[in-house]
């Protein structure tokens, strides 16, 4: 009886008739034989079609197939000669499900980066990007995982926010019913009511940020997860970002090596992930710009050059911590021993990919959090319900939030976000 299998699937049916079902990737062959790439969403395997094994029509049939032709391919499962761990099948039936209707627009030669995003849709089939996918899926599967296991609630944040929560220049406005309404760029906090009503929360979902950006860490639209704990401190937040993003990478590392390899990821680098990540403050950053020939001063924020420049001190992503209060949003906590610094962190990835993380220690103290309100010219009403977090019950608490395309990326060595996530919403792009 032949059973119908998936690529990924042929190391346990060596010997088998199976049959499978899927696309033509790419064909080449003589007047005797035909060899078919065939992808089926799982992997690409080639199917062998030799004039001696099938009828003339079948033969005459596989060599006048064109790209993305959609499949049904019978035969038997061996093993390839010369490389190990690959399969083939030798093809006796083939049957053309559908044929396209016209010319594949993806052909095999090199496409400019905006006609690809164009074919975005189409561009999905392909190796490479077919293989970010799948490591950006086990991903968002270890981010999960991660949480769930560590006793942390998933509590979804809302999308529509009445209020603009660092100001309104970086938000999507919207109608609301008669009422201005805002596209979330975080869901912090509601993780800080979720963290008081269930100690350890998090949620993950789509993000967005208006700014007028174009590099290549940037997307109007973005995942991030976003963890929170009630009576957490700045060294307890480190902690648990670190050991989330080194179980992340492992599991990657783990699960999508053929992915991976596709790719020509370096390994070695997220390897070095099992080692603890250094830790510096916002000041010995400032030195190693300086000593680098940067003309940064103390106050300075860092743009990406700056990050790049820092991460590429250590072989492994490092936190930095206490940055100056001015430069951070109003809920972020003041270091006792300090007040000009916060209690945050920056966790900057090597190798070019700069912040992955950013989270810290959230203002407990109700005064202390309406007066920094008050200075950023922010609606105290907006914040009612947010205040109520600190007059019922007020703890110590803190979080980090992380982007999921930077992190991809990162995992994945790949240049620009936009081939971090489906189908990316860019400053010029809301299509397709």
């Amino acid at each position: 009886m032949t059973e119908d299998v998936y690529i990924e699937d042929l190391a346990s049916h060596v010997g088998d008739h199976v049959r499978i079902k899927g696309w033509l990737y790419n064909r080449r062959g003589s007047k005797r034989i035909q060899f078919l790439e065939l992808r089926d969403g799982s992997g690409i395997v080639q199917a062998i079609v030799s004039e001696a094994d099938v009828p003339a029509d079948v033969f005459a049939l596989a060599g006048s197939l064109e790209q993305e032709s959609s499949l049904i391919v019978e035969g038997a499962v061996r093993a390839h000669p010369k490389q190990e761990g690959v399969f083939e099948l030798g093809v006796d039936a083939l049957t053309l499900v559908a044929a396209p209707s016209r010319e594949y627009p993806i052909s095999n030669k090199e496409h400019g980066v905006e006609f690809l995003m164009d074919h975005r849709h189409l561009w999905l089939r392909s190796k490479r990007q077919h293989a970010i996918l799948r490591v950006r899926a086990e991903i968002i599967a270890a981010v999960r995982a991660y949480f769930d296991d560590h006793g942390f609630t998933l509590i979804d944040a809302p999308i529509f926010t009445p209020n603009a929560c660092e100001g309104t220049s970086t938000l999507f406005e919207t109608d609301y019913h008669g009422s201005p309404a805002y596209l979330t760029q975080s869901g912090q906090l509601y993780m800080e009511a979720a963290a008081a009503a269930f100690g350890r929360a998090y949620c993950f979902g789509p993000t967005f940020r208006a700014e007028k950006s174009k590099t290549r860490r940037h997307l109007a639209e973005f995942w991030m997860v976003e963890p929170e704990v009630a009576f957490m401190d700045l060294e307890g937040d480190m902690d648990l970002a670190e050991d989330f993003v080194r179980s992340v990478v492992r599991r990657v590392l783990e699960r999508r090596a053929p992915e991976l390899k596709v790719l020509e990821r370096d390994t070695t680098k997220l390897e070095a992930l099992d080692g603890p990540f250094p830790r510096i403050r916002y000041d010995e950053a400032i030195r190693i710009l300086q000593e680098a020939g940067q003309d940064t001063k103390i106050g300075d924020d860092f743009g990406a050059d700056d990050e790049t420049l820092i991460a590429s001190h250590f072989d492994r992503p490092v936190m930095v911590t206490h940055y100056p209060m001015e430069q951070k949003a109003f809920y972020f906590k003041k270091d006792p021993n300090d007040p000009t610094r916060a209690l945050c962190m920056d966790m900057l990835a090597p190798e070019g990919y700069g912040e992955i993380i950013g989270g810290g220690q959230r203002e407990d103290d109700l005064a202390t959090l309406d007066a920094a309100i008050e200075a950023h010219k922010l609606p105290m009403e907006a914040f009612d319900w947010y205040r109520d977090i600190r007059r019922y019950g007020g703890f110590p608490h803190a979080g980090f939030g992380l982007g999921i395309e930077r992190m991809v990326a990162y995992v994945c060595g790949i240049h620009h976000v936009r081939e971090a996530i489906p189908f990316p919403r860019m400053l010029s792009r809301l299509s397709p």
